[in-house]
């Protein structure tokens, strides 16, 4: 299938872009087109947990030399991409046992918080890129696209972040969201017909989401976020052993 995205512009972009529409960063050309691609190979697991990058290979393959590459590496480290290691330079965020503990610890909390938020404060514009959002992501589940329902659901819940409008929750949001959609593409799969029910599940809670965030419901959308957490933590929780998360480790 393509991949579209709304832009800030309202125009459309082909490709998965998983910076969104909204993205904080200003890089230019090549380094932006580098940032939105070792993004979504993250997100989709193209490049795994704790994969060191290659600045020779990166370098020639996008056309640039080390200096905006290294500038690059800064601002995925800083938004929970990449982790920059002295003397051996940057790897794709490891998860770990303690970032999985973590992650079920605080995602509920976080979550909770910016939709409540997003409820009282997103705009009418960001309310029309969220339903765009959740199409899309329907369109992924018909086309048994697992890093479709990947991106696009991660694309969803970025947007309730920046509509919640929180300068201290949206960090951390974020970074949820990255392994959030790391650990999705490791135990869903949109072409497994035991999890069709799951899937056509959380495209029921998109669309009441942004029924709640639409009507500035903020109890409704807390609780509807309460109810789409479960529904991920039903499914993944039971699978994370020692034997499925060698990755990384």
């Amino acid at each position: 299938m393509d991949f579209y995205l709304l832009k800030g512009d309202g125009s459309r972009r082909n490709g998965v872009d998983p910076v969104g529409a909204n993205s904080e960063i200003e890089l230019k050309n090549g380094k932006l087109e580098l940032f939105r691609d070792l993004q979504q190979r993250i997100l989709t697991l193209e490049l795994a947990p704790g994969t060191d990058l290659d600045e020779t290979q990166l370098s020639q393959e996008y056309g640039i030399s080390r200096t905006p590459l290294r500038d690059v590496f800064r601002h995925l480290a800083g938004e929970g991409y990449l982790s920059i290691e002295s003397n051996r330079g940057a790897r794709v965020s490891p998860l770990s046992h303690k970032t999985l503990r973590d992650f079920f610890l605080t995602a509920p909390m976080i979550y909770a918080a910016t939709g409540r938020l997003a409820a009282r404060n997103a705009t009418a514009g960001q309310i029309a890129e969220l339903e765009e959002s959740a199409r899309l992501f329907d369109q992924a589940l018909a086309d048994k696209s697992t890093g479709g329902v990947a991106l696009f659901n991660n694309r969803f819940h970025q947007l309730v972040g920046l509509m919640a409008d929180n300068e201290f929750l949206l960090p951390s949001h974020n970074r949820l969201l990255i392994d959030h959609a790391r650990i999705s593409m490791t135990f869903y799969q949109a072409d497994d017909p035991s999890q069709t029910d799951r899937l056509t599940r959380a495209s029921e809670q998109h669309w009441d989401m942004v029924e709640a965030i639409r009507d500035r419901d903020e109890e409704r959308s807390e609780e509807l976020v309460y109810e789409h957490w479960g529904l991920s933590r039903e499914f993944i929780e039971p699978k994370i052993t020692p034997a499925s998360l060698t990755i990384g480790l």
